[in-house]
C-alpha cells in the first residue's frame, strides 16, 4: 500500500512535545559498553522501556489521540496493532475517556490481547495479515492503516 509524504515541521515536533509532556516519562539515553565493544561504534540505548507500557509507542498514541475533536473522542477510535501500539493506544485512550477497539491478528499472544484489555480497550481478532485487519478495522484503502479511524 502506497505511503503519502507527510511534511511534519519542528513546530509540529514542539506541539507535540508540549502536549504529552505531563504523562511521558522523560527516559535517559546510556551507553551500551557490550554493544559498543560488538560493533566498533559508540552506541548509546534510549531507554523508552520506562515508559508505563514499555514501548515508545505511548508518545504517538497519545499525541495523535489528543488531537482527535471532541466529536471523534465520543465516537471513539479503531485501531490496528499485534501489540505495543495498542497497549499504548488502550491505555491512553482510556485515560482520556475515548473508547478505543483494537484490531489484533488471530495468533497475537495472549499476554498482549489480555494486557490491551486489562487498559481498557476492547480487542476484536481478525486475521493473521495487514491487509485483513485494515479490513476489519474499516480502513481500507488508508494511506496509512496504522493512523485512526473514528467508529
Amino acid at each position: 500500500m502506497p505511503q503519502t509524504a507527510q511534511s511534519i515541521s519542528i513546530d509540529d515536533i514542539r506541539r507535540a512535545a508540549r502536549i504529552i509532556a505531563d504523562s511521558i516519562v522523560r527516559t535517559p539515553c546510556t551507553r551500551s559498553q557490550t554493544l559498543s565493544e560488538l560493533s566498533g561504534a559508540d552506541i548509546s540505548l534510549k531507554l523508552e522501556n520506562l515508559q508505563f507500557t514499555s514501548s515508545f509507542k505511548d508518545r504517538g498514541a497519545l499525541n495523535r489521540l489528543s488531537t482527535l475533536s471532541d466529536t471523534e473522542k465520543k465516537r471513539g477510535i479503531i485501531a490496528m496493532s499485534a501489540g505495543n501500539h495498542a497497549q499504548a493506544v488502550a491505555c491512553f485512550a482510556t485515560r482520556l475517556g475515548i473508547p478505543a477497539t483494537i484490531v489484533m491478528p488471530e495468533n497475537t499472544s495472549f499476554i498482549k490481547i489480555t494486557n490491551t484489555e486489562r487498559l481498557g480497550a476492547t480487542v476484536v481478532l481478525h486475521g493473521d495479515t495487514g491487509r485483513g485487519r485494515t479490513t476489519r478495522a474499516g480502513i481500507t484503502g488508508r494511506t496509512r492503516p496504522d493512523l485512526y479511524s473514528s467508529l
